[in-house]
């Protein structure tokens, strides 16, 4: 059996659980601030004494224990708990299909309603699992806007965002399936970090651009990082963006999440075809904004992701213009072996060209780690992220494809 077969047990490649209640008809209490969440309640005529204690309850049992079925919560009287299966729905998103990679690295694709999007939509969520940390790779939209050349996401149009439910909902699955959550078992034979958790970090790296779903992307990170909730450290949160400068000072002033940037050139003209959004906000106004993010310094440092791309950007003079521009910014560079997808025209530059360019920047006083490319045998790599999901008018077809970049976020 191929990698790319190798499923937990073979009921994976079919729909693993029927959501009749994800089609939308019923509100869901996932995603929701506690603010919503009381207002929601009140809205069934939860008496006002009540709301902040059944609140509590609430996000207690969604956060911290992790259930997904209004029964598991044993200190909510009876009726509370009819009432509000009738009302609401915390189930999970319906996983279509789960591939583990020889890596360890593993790669769910799974299935919303529509919501707009004329039929359910497919995202993929990506977890790579190292010796001390599990950093999983979270989606914001359904496909993307943002068409950089040489990433094969963006061949995929955009369909959709994902709502602040549908975004935590990666996280509340991921952690499901690893047994992250009390009471639950680890996988059998799994590749699972020693750690006492194994979603240790989350990295905003998936389908989409983050900033352009700004508020549900804001909503979900600060559930996640909730010190009464789910409780992960702001530090070891990362949302990267191609660099759409005004929400980056929102994001730093809102959000206060670790910051990284696709840069993959050091030059307006060359990024403006490798990054389009560079022609709406070039170098210099992205580089301002990223001086002025909040905390910056050697244990905040914002991370620049470049892709090596071979008689592209990889040259001695491009590392040099790479050390000049980000002078005095507390930053790290990953350098991103390129990944191949079908169809494209780029190809990976050599080993040695990739050490040589390492080696200045290294030299220059910025920690440059290569990448080790994960999960490729998946295609659950940096840059080969890619659903089916397409607006009803599309016919053609799209291939499976996923993307993350791991290494990101702190270890303590």
């Amino acid at each position: 059996m191929s990698v790319s077969e190798a499923v937990l047990d073979p009921a994976v490649k079919a729909p693993l659980v029927a959501r009749p209640d994800l089609a939308g008809t019923k509100p869901s209490l996932i995603g929701l601030t506690r603010e919503e969440m009381g207002a929601a309640l009140r809205e069934q005529g939860v008496p006002e004494k009540q709301v902040r204690m059944r609140v509590s309850q609430l996000w207690h049992w969604l956060y911290i224990r992790g259930v997904s079925d209004f029964d598991a919560m044993t200190n909510v009287a009876k009726d509370m708990r009819e009432m509000l299966k009738r009302r609401f729905t915390i189930a999970r998103p319906e996983v279509v299909e789960e591939q583990i990679s020889g890596d360890g690295t593993r790669k769910w694709l799974l299935r919303f309603p529509p919501r707009g999007a004329g039929r359910p939509v497919e995202i993929e969520t990506v977890y790579i699992p190292e010796e001390g940390r599990g950093t999983l790779c979270i989606s914001s939209q359904v496909g993307c806007s943002l068409t950089c050349s040489f990433c094969h996401t963006g061949t995929q149009k955009l369909v959709r965002n994902l709502t602040a439910e549908e975004i935590l909902a990666q996280l509340l699955l991921a952690r499901d399936r690893l047994g992250d959550f009390p009471d639950l078992d680890v996988p059998q034979g799994s590749m699972i970090p020693s750690s006492d958790r194994k979603v240790t970090n989350i990295v905003m790296m998936g389908m989409g651009e983050p900033l352009y779903n700004f508020e549900a992307v804001k909503t979900a990170l600060l559930i996640a990082t909730d010190g009464d909730g789910l409780s992960l450290s702001k530090r070891r949160v990362t949302l990267s963006t191609s660099g759409v400068v005004p929400e980056i000072y929102r994001t730093g002033e809102e959000i206060g999440v670790m910051l990284a940037i696709s840069l993959h050139a050091v030059r307006d003209e060359l990024r403006d075809m490798l990054v389009p959004i560079n022609k709406k906000y070039p170098l210099k106004e992205l580089m301002e904004a990223c001086r002025a993010y909040p905390s910056l310094s050697n244990a905040r440092r914002i991370t620049f992701e470049y892709v090596m791309l071979k008689d592209v950007n990889d040259s001695l003079e491009d590392a040099k213009e790479l050390v000049k521009l980000l002078k005095g910014v507390p930053a790290k560079i990953n350098l991103i072996p390129f990944n191949p997808w079908p169809g494209t025209n780029y190809q990976c530059s050599d080993w040695a060209t990739i050490e040589r360019f390492a080696d200045f920047v290294n030299q220059a006083g910025f920690a440059s780690p290569i990448r080790t490319p994960r999960g490729r045998d998946i295609l659950a790599a940096c840059g080969q992220l890619k659903s089916e999901s397409e607006r009803m008018r599309k016919t053609e077809r799209m291939a499976f494809e996923a993307m993350m970049i791991a290494g990101h976020g702190e270890d303590d």
